[in-house]
């Protein structure tokens, strides 16, 4: 028999869930899988029981609405689930209690519904739907997991849970398990690296930002909630969000994060950045106020005759072609392409893109372009896939006469805290970002942290940009008293030679 509840309280305390209760919850359920099976199982169960419920809220509030008009109850009931009133067409069959109603059949239940879901809303399709839960558990050890784990997503409601919370736990997933699936080559960006990037380049309402190496969606995630803080959700919800993502499975856990945080307003595709971008304009690029990305690193295969097979090649890699074994440059010249006249870029890459030789050729063309406005050292340890400190690097197709032939450079080497969970990894604190999205804005010499360099100056370096080549730490020296010091080491000096006279004497006496 179908479930339906048809008294929800949006306002009681079991509805009311915060962040901490959240992430306990999550917690647990990856305490329940560990290593052993996939993380994104935990993310399609979440967001399908976020799903369920909001469809319940949702429901109850049209049926109630009915009643108040007039309806009689089974009128309402009828009404109350009418498409208009609800975000996703959810067939009853499919919510959460009736889906866990019968255990033995919870893996048939979960992929029909997962698939049902996907045909009927077209905004979910190969989102909901590439998750199998009927191969999932054909290990038994699985099976218990999975009836495990929608046991605990059974214990609380999640309809009346805010977008930021239930975000915060997605991300929280996404965190976690980073470090793992780093092992496995995929690319986690740490939060604060994106709150520092979006700090700095500041988009404001209508404006676009386009993420050609989107992942999960964390820096279109990040420029929306800035423009939230900042003017407030209306205005967040005129800014125009764009992505691109290669592998489906990460494309699809960024649409269900952009779901959870309640981000309606963006476009994601499925692509090969660099051969097939997907965003076009007037038989050519699509243009946006800001490109950022943290792209893969040194990735391989992507040479002049690989680039050439591509789409725009000639308005894209119009400095040249970067090596086979590392397309940093072939991904930072794209960016720079997809950038307004007006615009910036943000890119975080590998610290070689800034003195290796292979790059020297494009990098003296860019720098001679006058595009780089600022180039930021990173601290070291704070990426799950490398130790490198990576940096950032900020292109301004439209410098302010006053940054003219003049680059920043930002030694941030120093500016971070010890992670709080994992050993041996770092971690950039509010106030780092702010210490250095500060810098960034004053453009302005700050001894041993940041200096604004002549282009002349780069040029004599040979297009080096290695940023100690140009800001070194100072290093902080103690102030020494030197007749104070002596005049201790002195009396240290006479109690050494007291305690060698004592002993002298207590030998003596025992010979």
């Amino acid at each position: 028999m179908l479930k339906l509840v048809y008294d929800i309280q949006p306002s009681s305390e079991k509805g009311n869930l915060s962040r901490s209760e959240i992430e306990s919850i999550l917690m647990k359920a990856a305490d329940l899988i560990r290593t052993r099976v996939d993380y994104k199982y935990i993310l399609i169960l979440l967001f399908l029981k976020r799903l369920s419920d909001k469809w319940e809220i949702e429901y109850q509030e049209a049926y109630d609405e009915a009643l108040e008009d007039g309806l009689a109850e089974e009128e309402a009931r009828v009404e109350a689930k009418r498409d208009e009133y609800h975000d996703f067409n959810f067939p009853e069959k499919f919510l959460w209690d009736n889906l866990r109603e019968d255990v033995d059949e919870l893996p048939e239940r979960l992929s029909e519904a997962l698939r049902t879901l996907g045909e009927l809303n077209p905004n979910l399709k190969d989102v909901v739907d590439r998750s199998d839960f009927i191969q999932f558990t054909e290990s038994r050890e699985n099976f218990k997991i999975l009836r495990q784990l929608v046991e605990l997503f059974s214990q609380r409601k999640f309809y009346n849970v805010s977008p930021d919370v239930l975000g915060n736990g997605y991300e929280w997933v996404l965190h976690h398990f980073a470090p793992e699936k780093a092992k496995e080559g995929e690319v986690y960006t740490p939060r604060e690296v994106i709150k520092l990037l979006i700090e700095i380049l500041d988009p404001k309402p209508l404006q676009s930002v386009y993420d050609p190496a989107s992942g999960s969606g964390g820096m279109l995630i990040s420029a929306y909630n800035h423009v939230k803080e900042e003017y407030g959700e209306d205005e967040a919800r005129k800014l125009f969000l764009y992505g691109q993502e290669a592998n489906r499975e990460t494309l699809a856990l960024s649409k269900m994060n952009m779901f959870i945080h309640e981000i309606r307003d963006v476009k994601l595709n499925n692509g090969d950045t660099l051969l097939y971008p997907k965003y076009r304009k007037n038989k050519g690029l699509k243009k946006f106020d800001f490109v950022v990305a943290n792209p893969p690193w040194n990735q391989k295969g992507y040479g002049e005759d690989e680039l050439k097979d591509g789409d725009f090649w000639k308005k894209r890699y119009t400095y040249g072609f970067p090596t086979a074994n590392s397309a940093d440059w072939a991904w930072i010249q794209h960016m720079v392409a997809s950038a307004e006249e007006d615009g910036k870029v943000g890119v975080v890459i590998d610290n070689g893109v800034l003195f290796r030789s292979w790059g020297k050729k494009i990098r003296r063309s860019v720098l001679e372009d006058d595009l780089i406005e600022c180039v930021i050292l990173l601290p070291e340890k704070l990426f799950y896939n490398t130790g490198a400190p990576g940096t950032i690097l900020v292109f301004n197709k439209d410098k302010p006469k006053e940054k003219e032939d003049k680059v920043l450079f930002i030694n941030a080497s120093d500016e971070y805290e010890d992670h709080p969970e994992v050993r041996k990894l770092n971690i950039l604190a509010d106030e780092n970002i702010e210490k250095i999205a500060e810098a960034y804005r004053g453009f302005e010499n700050k001894e041993g942290f940041s200096r604004v360099v002549p282009l002349e100056e780069i040029r004599e370096n040979d297009y080096n940009l290695n940023v100690t080549l140009y800001v070194f730490p100072e290093i902080e020296r103690e102030d020494i008293d030197i007749e104070k010091t002596w005049q201790e080491l002195k009396k240290i000096e006479e109690n050494i030679n007291q305690n060698e006279f004592e002993i002298q004497g207590f030998l003596n006496e025992l010979s």
